[in-house]
């Protein structure tokens, strides 16, 4: 990747920002609404028993609703954690309604990590992550850190069954994304409005 391409995403990556940003407390409640009821339908979320999610944080569309489906459906939910020893890496941990939180560096809750609620990746079945930006090929672009990539680097050299599946607002939409060979791709992306099916 060369200087510009960094500058490149580095400004796409605001401009997206600042989009969803924007978008008004009404708009993010109908579409924390909508991407439930797209999810229900149109990936694995009705059918796994394991999903993993995430606290909405900097305007991310909210995936509250699908947290207290899945608790309704019986199904064991995962909230990412940053490592504390392997920087730049993610755990996946269970998150139940009173499961105490803390806020990590980034001032996103964080549930606490004990030695019996770790999941490991070949387990999850379905893996639901945040991003800044997408195109309809399943490129995403997140917040700059590389913690997904990382992570869930073993899920696409193992070729393991786990569903990788991007949430965002209908204006997280880009043209064609630049990829690095550590770029993840996403099996698909849920939007309020549609499904990109990438797989």
């Amino acid at each position: 990747m060369t200087n510009s391409d960094v500058l490149d995403r580095q400004q796409i990556r605001q401009k997206y920002r600042t989009r969803r940003q924007m978008l008004s407390p009404l708009h993010q409640t109908e579409a924390a609404t909508d991407i439930l009821t797209i999810c229900i339908e149109s990936t694995r979320l009705s059918l796994v028993n394991t999903v993993a999610c995430y606290v909405a944080n900097d305007a991310e569309i909210n995936p509250n609703l699908i947290i207290n489906y899945c608790w309704q459906q019986g199904k064991c939910v995962l909230l990412p954690v940053l490592h504390p020893f392997s920087k730049g890496h993610l755990l996946f941990v269970e998150y139940h309604p009173n499961s105490p939180t803390r806020k990590n560096c980034y001032g996103i809750d964080e549930p606490i990590v004990t030695s019996t609620n770790l999941c490991t990746i070949d387990n999850i079945e379905l893996i639901l992550t945040p991003l800044v930006a997408f195109d309809v090929k399943g490129n995403r672009l997140g917040m700059g850190g590389g913690y997904y990539d990382r992570t869930l680097a073993p899920i696409r050299r193992d070729s393991l069954p786990t569903q990788l599946i991007g949430l965002a607002h209908t204006c997280q939409q880009t043209e064609m994304l630049l990829t690095d060979s550590w770029d993840i791709p996403l099996d698909g992306i849920a939007t309020p409005d549609q499904f990109f099916s990438v797989s």
